[in-house]
């Protein structure tokens, strides 16, 4: 399933999964994998984790939370991963994919409420204002990407002006309006519920 982790690549025929949609080697095309059970929550797992590029410890704690949270467990845990900040910057469109977002917010490029933060994994709530620091305004790889992502429409639960380059976050995103790509959260759910 194609992932979009390259950002731009994704779009064009440079694409790994355009060029080849099966394992690599000899045997590659003659295999044929039967997922069930286990296998098939495991692989819901790993696909959420590459999605949003966290490690497995980040992951889990991130469920942890979401469990011991009101609501449904799944939807909590999406909702965690969507607000953490390399995934704001790459949803307001100033990172071309997340990986692209998450090095803005290590290099010190982002601001929260007028304070700069540099960790990619911090949460933001309602009524946060995400912005580019004044000093990072005219920095080639933010523009670039920036322009590079104008036809991508903003999210429902974020007002993002991309001229000033700043969003204000405006409640928690719902399910409905999280991901592009199928995630079954309920596999995820039961899968760490065993």
């Amino acid at each position: 399933m194609k992932l979009f982790l390259k950002g731009e690549r994704c779009h064009s025929e440079k694409c790994a999964i355009e060029k080849r949609n099966f394992v690599p080697g000899q045997h590659g095309k003659d295999r044929k994998a039967k997922l069930v059970g286990y296998g098939l929550q495991l692989r819901e797992k790993q696909k959420t984790r590459r999605i949003y590029g966290v490690l497995e410890s980040q992951f889990r704690i991130g469920f942890e939370k979401a469990a011991h949270m009101k609501g449904i467990t799944g939807e909590n845990l999406l909702s965690g991963l969507e607000r953490r900040l390399d995934s704001v910057i790459y949803r307001m469109g100033f990172g071309t994919s997340r990986a692209q977002a998450r090095q803005i917010v290590r290099h010190g490029h982002i601001q929260v409420n007028g304070r700069k933060v540099d960790i990619p994994s911090f949460q933001v709530k309602p009524n946060d204002e995400v912005a580019v620091r004044e000093a990072s305004r005219n920095h080639p790889a933010i523009l670039a990407a920036r322009d590079a992502t104008a036809h991508a429409p903003a999210p429902s639960w974020m007002d993002v002006d991309r001229d000033a380059l700043k969003a204000k976050v405006i409640s928690f995103p719902k399910r409905d309006e999280l991901v592009q790509i199928p995630i079954n959260e309920q596999l995820i759910v039961e899968l760490y519920s065993k």
